[in-house]
């Protein structure tokens, strides 16, 4: 089967944008009096490396405590608005139209929508009525990288049809004024929201083609990343040090991966990584034998927007293409399992 190709990449964001020092400054007011090891967790908003990021409703609406049905309301307000957005965006850059479009894959972690998000755009979009839906729930961060590879999967067992690939997260609705906790203070710390949305087709060549995909699961590391769910609403689960487990373990998942490609890592002349915060950017240039810097769209991205969860990765590679690909990147992402997902880029000038 001939590979599928990517035709267009969009990247959108929420009108709302909120200053990291304005953050922690709420932060304290929030958290200060209540809860007495704020101050030693407060330097966790310094060390992230992040300078802005951006939020679907005002700031003040995180000032005050909110339930499932608020929550539920926000998420699919905002939600179906960057749906629209970005996947406007990538299909008028790939020459389509809604309704052009064959298959949708949804990817989102941060709010429940039954039906699901392409459906309730679905009018607004002009998709078809039998287009094929394939909405995708529980990857977390490692969605972008996931969804890539689902979805050029489904464009390559059908060759000449376009799929688009929608990642949306909003997970500034997450964020808890009642979990003293430290993986609270991470979360306030770290979180913004964002979309992004890729068109791929198979069948008619293209300058950036998938070329391979797989990832790696490890057993008993159910507790590393996730949600918790309660009467208000999902709560993060953060309970080992991500930066150290990505220095021990993600080098020798990645040459894994790679050896089931029939590649190495000395065959990926450019890393793409979901950039979950300076410390795990760090980690990670440790992981791969990089240079310390080396990651340097992943900073940019992380400073001017957060960790946005899956899409985050999609907005360092919408980067890393203005600036130009080498002929083979490795787009890789760290989500709940706790599991690695990579995919290599072939590209030709």
């Amino acid at each position: 089967m001939p590979p599928a190709a990517l035709v267009s990449l969009a990247t959108s964001v929420p009108p709302h944008v909120f200053l990291q020092e304005d953050v922690l400054t709420a932060a304290w007011d929030v958290f200060g009096a209540r809860f007495p090891e704020f101050e030693r967790f407060s330097s966790i908003f310094s060390n992230t490396g992040i300078v802005k990021r951006h939020g679907v409703k005002p700031f003040d609406w995180y000032l005050e405590r909110r339930g499932w049905p608020e929550r539920t309301e926000a998420f699919l307000e905002g939600a179906e608005a960057l749906f629209v957005d970005v996947a406007e965006k990538a299909l008028a850059s790939a020459q389509l139209a809604g309704g052009d479009v064959d298959t949708v894959v949804t990817v989102s972690s941060t709010g429940i929508a039954t039906p699901s998000l392409e459906a309730r755009v679905a009018r607004r979009m002009g998709f078809r009525s039998d287009a094929m839906r394939v909405p995708v729930f529980g990857l977390g961060c490692a969605g972008g990288v996931s969804g890539l590879s689902i979805a050029s999967r489904l464009a390559q067992a059908r060759p000449g049809t376009n799929v688009l690939l929608v990642t949306i997260e909003l997970c500034s609705l997450a964020l808890r004024l009642d979990e003293l906790t430290k993986a609270n203070i991470v979360a306030v710390s770290l979180f913004g929201d964002g979309a992004a949305a890729i068109v791929l087709r198979a069948g008619d060549g293209g300058a950036t083609q998938i070329e391979a995909a797989g990832e790696h699961l490890w057993p008993d590391t159910l507790g590393i990343m996730g949600w918790s769910v309660d009467p208000e609403g999902f709560g993060v689960i953060f309970r080992r040090t991500i930066p150290d487990f990505v220095t021990r373990h993600f080098s020798s998942a990645v040459t894994e991966i790679l050896s089931r490609m029939h590649l190495s890592m000395e065959d990926i002349e450019r890393f793409i990584c979901h950039p979950g915060g300076a410390k795990v950017i760090g980690a990670l240039e440790s992981a791969l034998a990089l240079d310390q810097g080396t990651l340097s769209h992943e900073r940019q991205i992380i400073a001017d927007f957060g960790n946005m969860s899956s899409p985050t990765v999609l907005f360092v590679l919408e980067q890393a293409r203005a600036k130009g690909l080498p002929a083979r990147s490795l787009l890789t992402a760290l989500g709940p399992g706790f599991t690695a997902s990579c995919v290599t880029l072939r590209h030709t000038a």
